[in-house]
């Protein structure tokens, strides 16, 4: 039987940004709601050795820390609903929100923690060895692969940028791309093509990544040429994937401005152009996507939730 759930603050999703405003909004007494959507704890759910998240001497896993992250939500007594928001009304105040569940959510103020999801090369290879050679986020992973060679996948600004942060830790790095040009900014062009750690591959495409088991780990990328010259396979040992992220936006298209890729606008306070409705973490940041600044927002969307709700 379906429900209807009142709050002053709907937070939608349930990575680090949802579960860190959960907290602080549970703190403020502000009761609220957390609707953890279809991928609870987000991207660090596929993240296997996290080094750069503050506060742990050692390494510690993705999916762990994100359990952690919910046990802290819960124990402040925010109930973490495993629901779907299918449609948001925000024609008026309070919101009222549908769900897959068929339950009605009323909030006086909704953050919006969706996130954003990597997009990959669709290969069952690629899925199987992701987390343990294969990554979409070269700051996260990058340190694993010391003196070690990669390739990253990708033309555009993010892989130019993936492949020059990679230098500073492997020894040599592949940049594999499908055209004979790159869609990147040519002043990061510049810079890549000087970097003499780094190997383009011109009109690749990738036919497979191979690897060992036990302990599972990258060893070779199979190539295929646009131009029709044989196959070839590579020997390394990670691959990164940088062909772009996709916000998880669809619900809001129409309702609150978002930009040309698709991720929501925000002021500097973390407002939308809804007055009321909020949003943290990497569905409005398309530069930095870190586990730690994503949870830094949703600390301070919840203050301005906060703030705004006492006005």
């Amino acid at each position: 039987m379906s429900k209807t759930h009142n709050t002053d603050v709907l937070i939608i999703g349930a990575g680090p940004a949802g579960y860190t405003a959960a907290i602080y909004a549970a703190r403020a007494n502000l009761k609220p709601i957390l609707v953890m959507g279809p991928q609870p704890g987000g991207q660090l759910m596929i993240t296997t050795d996290v080094e750069n998240y503050p506060g742990f001497e050692n390494v510690i896993q993705g999916p762990w820390l994100m359990d952690q992250m919910q046990a802290q939500a819960k124990h402040v007594g925010v109930p973490c609903i495993f629901d779907i928001i299918t449609d948001v009304d925000v024609t008026q105040r309070p919101f009222v929100c549908k769900s897959e569940s068929g339950d009605t959510y009323i909030a006086k103020t909704i953050i919006i923690c969706t996130g954003a999801q990597a997009k990959w090369l669709g290969l069952e290879s690629e899925k199987h060895f992701r987390g343990f050679g294969v990554s979409a986020c070269a700051t996260c992973d990058g340190f694993f692969f010391k003196n070690k060679e990669v390739a990253v996948i990708g033309g555009g600004n993010s892989a130019v940028e993936e492949a020059m942060y990679l230098t500073h830790h492997a020894s040599k790095v592949y940049l594999i791309h499908r055209r004979d040009q790159l869609k990147a900014e040519k002043i990061l062009q510049d810079r890549l093509f000087k970097n003499p750690k780094i190997v383009p591959l011109w009109n690749r495409q990738v036919l497979a990544i191979e690897g060992e088991e036990m302990p599972t780990r990258v060893t070779h990328l199979q190539l295929a040429d646009a131009k029709g010259a044989p196959a070839e396979r590579i020997a390394l040992d990670g691959v990164f994937v940088a062909i772009g992220h996709s916000p998880t936006t669809a619900i809001f298209q129409g309702k609150i401005d978002l930009d040309e890729n698709g991720y929501i606008l925000t002021n500097s306070r973390l407002e939308t152009s809804m007055s009321g409705i909020f949003a943290a973490g990497d569905v409005q940041d398309h530069i930095y996507r870190q586990a730690v600044t994503a949870a830094g927002q949703g600390c301070m969307a919840a203050l301005e939730v906060e703030r705004f709700l006492s006005q």
